[in-house]
């Protein structure tokens, strides 16, 4: 066992996988000398080269054109996006490309092109810096799409999409790469695309995933103090969703709330929500409800806080469950 951050636990797991495959590289702006924005890559240059972890000029859709075109000589490309607003120029490369490769071809080929994205507000940033773009990658069919919410899951996550033959997206949940947890380097414990129930309850079940996992742990000790059982299911895996671990947690609670940082228009928690009505509909006491982001551009950092979810938001649809 050893102690990480998040973002060191990234770190070691690039490391692992660059050190077990001469194949594998990094490419993306910044990533080498410098170490990245949130120096997630620092020291791999100088440790592997810098034709193993490649600085990109800024430039979106060649970092991942270039990888399309390196996964099919053998290679597994590892794309880092500095920021989740800059994906967007490379949001073909991605959804009409990269994702298609493997259909297009009748599985006679595939693409282990894996691309890392830092995610989420709550780091008082400017414009295009928080955004929460995974409903939008989620659509699209023939990526894989996870988002670790702890320093064991982000060690062995990474490791886990470079090794799938399909595209995985990973997004980062920023804000919380400096929070610190155990890893067990020497077992998973877990498929990186399963959910996991990270506490028992029985009253009502709240689904989170990435930088929301510590926000619903904490409403749910606070629920517990007026009396209330309410179990926490980290999604872990946006694409391909477990909706098995969901659907046997809300037939045991009989109430469900779905929180993200997303809009909750058009975003993930809707999904969950159709899926569970259709698959737990006799089992729940109340409505599915969503705690997410507003339908609005991501806001000035002065007021973020009001946008993000906090414990008492979810709180007040835990008691508005619990009233039905």
């Amino acid at each position: 066992m050893a102690t990480m951050t998040i973002a060191k636990a990234i770190t070691s797991g690039l490391r692992a996988v660059l050190a077990d495959d001469p194949k594998t590289l990094i490419m993306g702006e910044d990533i080498g000398k410098l170490g990245g924005v949130y120096r997630v890559t620092e020291g791999l240059q100088a440790e592997f080269g810098a034709d193993r972890v490649v600085d990109t000029p800024l430039a979106e859709s060649g970092i991942l054109g270039t990888a399309i075109g390196l996964c099919f000589r053998g290679y597994r490309p590892i794309c880092e996006i500095q920021f989740d607003g800059f994906v967007f120029p490379a949001f073909n490369q991605i959804t009409t490309q990269l994702a298609k490769i493997r259909s297009r071809s009748s599985g006679m080929l595939s693409a282990p092109v894996v691309i890392r994205i830092p995610y989420g507000g709550g780091i008082g940033s400017i414009e295009h810096h928080s955004e929460s773009p995974e409903a939008l990658f989620a659509h699209t069919p023939g990526l894989r799409i996870i988002t670790p919410s702890n320093a064991h899951d982000a060690y062995w996550m990474t490791q886990q999409a470079v090794a799938s033959e399909d595209p995985v997206i990973i997004f980062e949940p920023k804000r919380r790469y400096w929070l610190k947890g155990e890893v067990d380097t020497e077992s998973a414990g877990r498929d990186a695309f399963s959910a996991q129930v990270v506490r028992e309850g029985t009253d009502a079940t709240i689904v989170a995933y990435g930088p929301l996992v510590p926000v619903a742990l904490a409403a749910a000790m606070a629920a517990e103090e007026d009396g209330n059982s309410v179990e926490v299911i980290d999604l872990r895996s946006i694409s391909p969703i477990d909706f098995d671990t969901v659907t046997a947690s809300v037939e045991k609670t009989g109430r469900l709330i779905v929180t993200h940082e997303a809009p909750t228009f058009g975003g993930i928690g809707g999904e969950i929500a159709a899926r569970v009505g259709e698959r737990a509909f006799l089992s729940l006491e109340a409505p599915v409800l969503r705690v997410g982001g507003f339908h609005m551009p991501y806001p000035l950092a002065k007021v973020e806080e009001q946008y993000l979810p906090d414990i008492d938001r979810l709180l007040e649809a835990l008691d508005r469950s619990l009233a039905y």
